[in-house]
């Protein structure tokens, strides 16, 4: 076994591990206590990150043990759509999340406090609009995905071992490169903005209170460890992107396949669902505050 694919399994290992405990947290504070809208979001998040990664390493078992027949042309038609449709979640999702919290600690004097209980009382129909948005957004990964054959005879574009993108013209190509693209570009400038919003808001909001509260109180406060938290995958996110969009333009263009590339790119594409759940478990006190009581409890009961 070469060492990408010893590295994809600790990857995917860590990805499926973190992002199960997180959303068997979430599940827990949903059903026992009041949640918060974040928490929904991040719940949605989270278990989309975690499909994201059994598909990732469901294709790569596939790549394994599976050659080229019908079953496996299903199979990655599939499994094609079902990464895009999360991948869409995905982006649709950090970007939720990065709206809700600029409008969350926005003060009520703001333009945006009209936004705060709307957002709330309509959040199951967003959820809906998302989701059915990116389920009839991703059809087209259908028609165009299939087991693999043979390049030189079909011109298919191999993506994995056992799967590849059937050829299409030029117009066809376009119009399913741009309009992901136009989604895409429009949600990470939307994110952008947000991000710039809450800096300026916290680093106003500072200013204003370390005249009344000390440094280390003001880290400590939620609505800060949130905003930080949401921002820092903000970022890793929009970095993510950028460099998967480079990629994956320079392959659809060029309609070629460079397994080095695409190695490259399946790193990339798997290190924000991978990271993600990690992020959140570093600055979520409950988590923090639940693993040090069941480790008390644990050293208690050995003792």
């Amino acid at each position: 076994m070469s060492s990408f694919k010893i590295f994809f399994y600790f990857q995917a290992g860590l990805g499926v591990l973190a992002n199960m405990f997180l959303l068997v947290f979430y599940i827990f504070i949903i059903l026992g206590h009041r949640p918060k809208p974040t928490d929904l979001i991040s719940c949605q998040l989270t278990f989309v990150h975690t499909m994201m990664v059994l598909i990732g390493g469901d294709m790569l078992l596939t790549d394994l043990f599976e050659s080229p027949n019908i079953r496996n042309d299903l199979k990655c038609k599939a499994t094609f759509y079902l990464f895009r449709v999360m991948r869409g979640l995905s982006i649709c999702t950090t970007c939720l999340l990065s709206v809700f919290q600029a409008v969350t600690i926005s003060p009520n004097t703001s333009l945006l406090a009209k936004f705060k209980q709307k957002l709330k009382k309509y959040m199951a129909y967003v959820f809906l609009c998302i989701w059915t948005f990116n389920l009839s957004f991703s059809t087209n990964r259908i028609f165009y995905a299939a087991g693999f054959t043979n390049v030189s005879e079909t011109n298919q574009m191999q993506v994995t071992k056992s799967c590849s993108n059937l050829p299409m013209n030029y117009i066809i190509r376009g119009l399913i490169f741009t309009m992901p693209t136009f989604r895409d570009v429009f949600l990470v400038g939307v994110m952008l903005i947000t991000s710039t919003y809450m800096v300026i808001f916290l680093f106003r909001h500072q200013r204003q209170c370390k005249h009344v509260h000390s440094i280390s109180h003001l880290r400590q406060s939620p609505e800060k460890r949130a905003t930080l938290t949401i921002l820092l995958l903000v970022v890793f996110f929009v970095v993510m992107y950028w460099v998967d969009f480079i990629i994956s333009f320079t392959l659809d263009m060029l309609w070629m396949y460079d397994r080095v590339i695409l190695t490259v790119q399946k790193f990339i594409i798997y290190a924000y669902p991978t990271i993600t759940p990690l992020v959140q478990i570093s600055f979520d006190n409950r988590i923090v505050i639940m693993l040090k009581n069941i480790h008390l409890k644990c050293h208690k009961i050995s003792s």
